[in-house]
Order: C-alpha cells, then structure tokens, then sequence
C-alpha cells in the first residue's frame, strides 16, 4: 500500500459538489501526475466542512492551509506552487472581513474557533466512504467496548451523559432507551429519523455525508442495548448522495463484521436497511414515520402507547434522529462526565445548527449548549450581509420562532428558547435583516405547515388554513382590525387541540411576529402600508421627477410598460400596469426611483 507525505482533502458534500468540486478532484489528481507529484500526495474527498459559504474547500494536510471558493481551474497553481514549491497560493486563502488580512487555517478563524466538534468530528477529515478512515479515528471501538459491558451498564451511561435528543423534542435518550429495553417483546425494532424537512436545515444530510459509520455503529449499539436485531433508517430520497454513502457504509461494516450475525464474535446480532421517504413533514414525527415505513399513510397517532412501547409492526421501536446518534460513540469512549461537562444544567453538550438567511457565514456549526445568539450570528456567523441591521432569527423551523435584538444574548438551550417563544427544533437557524417583512416571514412559514399537514386533525387541517387566509388579506392590504384578535385566538386555539407537534407548533411563527414586531401587524392593518417594503400590494414605486434625467432607460426596461414620458423629462409610472418587478428601481443609474 503507497505511503502519502501529503494530503488534499477536498469537500465533497452536496453543497460543494454543486460547486464543481468532483471537477476540483479530478483536475487536482490530473494536475499531480503531470507533475510528477501522484506518489507523494493524496486527494481526498471528504465530507461537508461547514463553511458553506465559502465552499468549494481545498484543506492541505499536513500544514492545514485552507482554501476557499476553489475552481477547477485553480488546480494546477495549487499542485505548482503549494505541493511542489512550498508555497501558498495567498489569493484561494480566507480573507477576514473585518481586518482584510488572509487567515491560512481553519483553526485561526472566527467562523471555527468558538465551535466544539463532537457530532460533527469527522466531517471534512475522512473519506466517508473508507471504513478504514473511519476505524483510524476510533471507529468501531465504542461498539467493541460496548458488547463488554451489559446493556443495562450502556443505557445508563446516556442517561448519566444528559443526551437528550436532537430531532426537537429534546427527550432524554438513556430514558427513551430504558424504556424499548424493558418493553417485553420476541421482537424489537432501532430507527434512525433522517427524514430532515424543516425549511433551511441540512444538519443531518451533512451528518450522513461526512460521516455515515458514526450512524452504523450507534444504531448497533442501541440494538445491543433495547434488544433489537433489526435496525431501520428512515431517510428522504432526496437525499442521494447520503443514501449512497450510507448504503456503501452499511455494506462495509458486513464486510468487516460490524453487522451482521455474531458481531465480533459475540452473541450479539444486529442488521440495517433503509426505507425511502417521499418528504412529507409530517414523517418527521416518530408515529407518521413508523406508519410510512410500514406502507401506510403518514399519520400520526394519539400517545401512549409510545413507539418505545408499540412501535413499528406493533413492536418496541428505539426511535432517534441522526444527529443524536452521532454523539453515542463520543460518549461512551470518554464518558458520561465528560460529555455532561459541556453546555448547561439541563442541556447538556453540543448542538448542531444549519445557520442560514442573512448572515455572512452560512454554514453549518455546532456549539456547546449555552452559547449565546449574540456569539452564534455576529461571531461564527459574521454579521448581517451588506453592513444592514439585524431584525430577528428564527429557530426551530417553521415550528419554532422569530426571536429579536433583545434576546440575542440568551443562551441556547432547549428551556431557555421555549421561555422565549421559540424552540431548539431540529436546528434550523434563519437570520433576517431590516429589510424583511415579519407579517410575510409569518405566512410564509404558514404556507409551509399548510402544504405539509397530513389532514387527519381538524385543528391544525381547517384553523391553519383560516390563519394563513387572514395573514394572506393583511398582506393585501384587506386586513381588518379584529383579524388581530383572531388570529391571537385561532393560533391558541391550534396550539392546544392539535394531534401532534406539526400542529401543536404551527401558530408559533405567528404568535411570536405579533409579541416581537406588533407595531409592523398595525401599519399592515391600519395604515395599509408595509415598513419593509416587501408586501407587493402594499407599496408602489415612485420616479422623483426632481432628480430624474429622463434617459428612458426605466421605461426600456420596465417588463409591463408601465412606464412613460418623453426624452430628457421626468418619466412617470402608471400604477395600474406596474407588476412591482422593482426592474426599474434596479437600473435607474440616478436613484430617481423609490418605494413608498
């Protein structure tokens, strides 16, 4: 087998791969044989590195110079100047915003140094496709120690660890675990929930991307210890590149004995296989997901019984997300203490949030538990984009809520956020900036619960669709001034008489908007204007004939013809025609055009 003095690991998640990194790979690898390099260096295709923003990533191993917003045809300068002279190329190297200077490793930047790693240890440092790389990093040795232990010794390890789970109900796992394990049954089942829909969120995908074996062997060690032999991955088909990853990783451990029959020679026998969703919301909670697996519609059911109970099949069901398996071999291989050390008296470890929206540093991170908003948005995620002022963040989805100035320095945590309005959710992290329209963020969430209901409740089937009806009217500029009320008292009403969390949770983008940003529900209502200027029937662009030129540019470019007027006088727009395109505000080279 070569021997490598050097590495190129290049990322290799969906987002990069959009980015032409498999270009990068392949001119990288060409670039090494021309120049004689091939048998020194290695390319390698990782997983996601978290910095979306700006991917594509290069990272050289082992001097750990960082490269970004890599093309394909930056390759041969990479392979010429840095693998065969010794030198960086300054220009693929991070700029820091606020000094202007080049930082040449991740562990120097803003985005990296307050993060703490645990879930997402492996990503952007392994080919997930090498279960060798994988076992090289401690792969597998939480499973081995495991099967030395008794069940009941593991389980109590995630209880004493304070893991609660990561998919938005914040249960704790060891307990969740002790439950399926007490449950008296011939048969048991494991699921991992990788059905990930919330708007914004790509935690899990990247999870499974960068580091798929983390899954296999945590779902292994909760068959071990529940007493299932059988494990089940619920997971989008839109994902494929994770399904592929995931199925080679499964395929692999067979291989090597890491599933199967007698796993390293013990008693112990335990199997994975996928099941395909068709991305309905919905699935996401555990009870419509079972029935989905099971060939049914995806409808969820009153509880208890819980799936830990009767679950898929009518058997005991260990249901958890991906990323709450991700942190069971970290645990067991340096301890319960260790992990209930980080975060805060009752959310313990890390988290993982897919930040998105206006911020500079979209991305995907994962903070210790009690790490501020403040430190989230303006520190790893760099401020708002364009030098423009913070208005809210969402978390939680569109089940969670928009959160403002004053709240940014809570710490996150599960209890803290709900005291806020909010919820940790799965981990969708949404900023917005001046320019957004809360009225608008609300319905737009709406939009979303209403397509994604399963129907079966009446509460969340008919009261979101009357919420989103009103929403709809005010964004019109129809709004009345007891839709306020009502849409108080419908969103109360939702809240407390609906099945499951989807519609449990539905109103809280609407209930939030209206605690933090009443004055913008007012104007909506009363004034009929909107103060972002993002609700297209309540506002209207205007040519300032004081400072128009009269080039006629606007009017050769307006979509409708809306506008008219003659040569080198102010032109005007006719309201009546105008689509609110905002094409003219764009090109007018004067700013003679407003929006009022």
């Amino acid at each position: 087998m070569a021997r490598f003095n050097n590495y190129i690991l290049v990322c290799g998640g969906t987002g990069c791969r959009a980015s032409h990194s498999e270009q990068i790979i392949e001119a990288l690898r060409k670039a090494l044989e021309e120049a004689g390099a091939a048998d020194q260096t290695q390319v390698i295709r990782t997983g996601c590195f978290g910095f979306c923003e700006q991917g594509p990533i290069v990272k050289m191993i082992p001097d750990n110079t960082f490269y970004v917003s890599v093309k394909p045809e930056d390759a041969p300068e990479i392979v010429r100047e840095h693998v065969v002279r010794g030198r960086k190329v300054e220009r693929l190297l991070y700029t820091a915003p606020d000094t202007g200077e080049h930082v040449p490793d991740s562990k120097h930047m803003k985005f990296y140094k307050p993060q703490m790693r645990i879930a997402l240890r492996n990503c952007g440092f392994i080919d997930p496709e090498n279960i060798g790389e994988y076992i090289a990093r401690d792969g597998y040795a939480a499973l081995s120690k495991t099967l030395q232990m008794k069940p009941e010794e593991v389980i109590q390890q995630i209880i004493d660890s304070g893991l609660r789970g990561r998919g938005g109900g914040g249960f704790p796992t060891g307990l969740k675990w002790q439950i399926t394990r007490n449950t008296p049954s011939e048969r048991k089942y494991v699921v991992c929930n990788a059905d990930e829909g919330d708007p914004g969120a790509f935690m899990d995908r990247s999870i499974l991307e960068g580091d798929p074996h983390s899954i296999v062997e945590a779902m292994a060690i909760n068959g071990y210890c529940t007493g299932a032999s059988h494990g089940l991955v619920y997971i989008r088909a839109e994902y494929p590149l994770a399904i592929e990853r995931l199925r080679k990783a499964i395929e692999q451990a067979r291989q090597y004995g890491l599933l199967g029959d007698h796993i390293l020679g013990s008693d112990f026998s335990f199997d994975i296989e996928l099941r395909y969703g068709a991305g309905a919301f919905v699935c996401g909670e555990e009870t419509a997901l079972i029935h989905s697996m099971e060939g049914r519609r995806g409808e969820p059911t009153v509880k208890p019984p819980y799936p830990s109970e009767s679950g898929y099949k009518g058997y005991p069901t260990n249901v958890n997300n991906v990323e709450t398996y991700a942190n069971i071999p970290p645990i067991l291989l340096n301890g319960a203490a260790w992990f209930a050390s980080i975060g805060t008296e009752r959310s313990k470890g890390t988290k993982v949030f897919a930040l998105a929206g206006k911020v500079n540093n979209v991305g995907l991170i994962e903070v210790p538990m009690g790490t501020t908003l403040r430190e989230v948005i303006f520190e790893i995620g760099g401020g708002i984009k364009n030098g423009k002022k913070f208005k809210a963040v969402q978390t939680g989805g569109p089940s969670g809520g928009c959160l403002t100035e004053k709240h940014l320095d809570t710490p996150i945590d599960y209890d803290n956020l709900l005291q806020c309005g909010s919820m940790m959710g799965s981990g969708g992290m949404i900023v917005m900036d001046e320019d957004d329209c809360m009225v608008s963020v609300a319905k737009f969430y709406l939009e979303f619960t209403v397509d994604e209901s399963c129907g079966k409740c009446t509460p969340c089937r008919i009261g979101n669709k009357r919420l989103l009806e009103i929403l709809e009217r005010i964004t019109r500029g129809q709004g009345r001034e007891e839709d306020l009320d009502e849409l108080r008292n419908l969103s109360s009403v939702i809240r407390d008489s609906s099945l499951c969390a989807l519609g449990q949770t539905a109103p809280n983008p609407v209930l939030s908007t209206m605690e933090n940003f009443w004055d913008e529900y007012v104007a909506h209502v009363r004034d009929h204007t909107c103060p972002a200027h993002r609700c297209r029937d309540l506002m209207s662009y205007v040519i300032d004939p004081r400072i128009c030129k009269g080039c006629s540019l606007c009017a050769r470019m307006c979509p409708p013809g809306a506008i008219s007027g003659i040569p080198k006088q102010p032109y005007a727009i006719d309201q009546s025609r105008c689509i609110k395109c905002g094409t003219c505000l764009e090109k007018c080279r004067f700013g003679a055009i407003s929006i009022q």
